[in-house]
């Protein structure tokens, strides 16, 4: 048994990952902002993440072996966390995402179409830190989501007090009404009524994970003793045109398509950029991962009786 801190944990894979712990057998604590109650049995902390201070005080004398935080976005975020858990954890593993390797967000080697993307193409032991931006501001944020979350990485990477490892997940989708983004079934949505998808002439693979899976992969995270960022995706990387064909499968209805011009926003999962991501360090490390088809059919599925969310348009 560990003594585990989950930060965020309120829903999605977060929410189950919090339930794989307790199963475990491992003593959790979740903090959050008080929106959704964990779990009985799960000790459960009322604090904005945000308020250096009001976190201090709430976490008091409590230490952990491991320190999961589920809902970093920024540099700063990152600061007050490592200022706070340092010596009162021996691990801290933070959630980041396939979207620090979008080439449209940042200045990063190149690498050939095709080729999978490895973790070392964002090392955030050499990334630049800007705490002076405005990462308090939600529209910079959202315009800088991939940033912050590089630079959280790069912050946390040189916090001295822990070992640190990030998971950077593929697309992630399953659950139905769970997976809040709606973009799947946005998708299954517009091809079951014969509505356009948006898609780019030369619309490039990427990748995607299962939320089960995601946190299935946290959990042997959270008690794994690698450090740095691991990539974490199903086999198995598909273009918008795989994933609307497996779509169409199901609904029995050929996908509409009208080609969008180049630099023009098209349809979620069209990308007219490399960055679908390697999964082979987590798999050297010994994490098992499903191809991709073993479990979309079933996430599409769900999907198709799932009000899409207005913002996957």
């Amino acid at each position: 048994m560990q003594k585990i801190c989950v930060i965020g944990g309120s829903r999605y894979f977060g929410k189950l990952l919090v339930k794989h712990l307790q199963a475990a057998g491992h003593e959790v604590t979740v903090i959050n902002r008080g929106s959704t109650s964990p779990p009985a049995g799960v000790q459960h902390l009322v604090v904005d993440r945000n308020d250096e201070a009001a976190l201090t005080a709430a976490l008091g004398s409590r230490t952990f072996d491991v320190v999961v935080d589920q809902v970093c976005y920024t540099p700063v975020q990152a600061a007050i966390a490592a200022r706070v858990f340092a010596g009162d954890t021996r691990r801290y593993v933070m959630t980041s995402t396939i979207e620090v390797y979008d080439p449209a967000t940042a200045a990063l080697p190149a690498v050939p179409a095709g080729t999978p993307v490895p973790e070392e193409i964002v090392d955030p032991a050499t990334w630049l830190v800007a705490m002076d931006l405005p990462w308090h501001d939600d529209a910079y944020l959202e315009a800088h989501y991939a940033e912050g979350k590089r630079q959280a990485e790069a912050v946390f990477a040189r916090a001295d007090g822990f070992e640190f490892a990030s998971v950077r997940s593929a697309h992630v989708l399953g659950g139905g009404a769970q997976e809040f983004t709606g973009r799947l079934a946005h998708y299954a949505k517009r091809i079951t009524q014969g509505e356009e998808l948006t898609v780019h002439a030369n619309a490039l693979p990427t990748v995607f994970i299962h939320y089960e899976e995601l946190a299935e992969l946290l959990l042997w995270a959270t008690t794994a003793d690698f450090t740095g960022p691991v990539n974490a995706s199903s086999d198995g990387p598909l273009d918008v045109h795989d994933l609307a064909a497996i779509i169409a499968t199901q609904v029995g209805r050929e996908p509409v398509y009208r080609i969008v011009p180049a630099g023009e926003k098209a349809s979620a999962f069209s990308f007219d950029r490399h960055y679908a991501m390697s999964n082979a360090r987590a798999k050297k490390l010994g994490f098992p991962f499903s191809h991709t088809t073993d479990w979309l059919p079933g996430a599409v599925a769900e999907a198709l009786t799932t009000e899409p969310s207005p913002t996957a348009a």
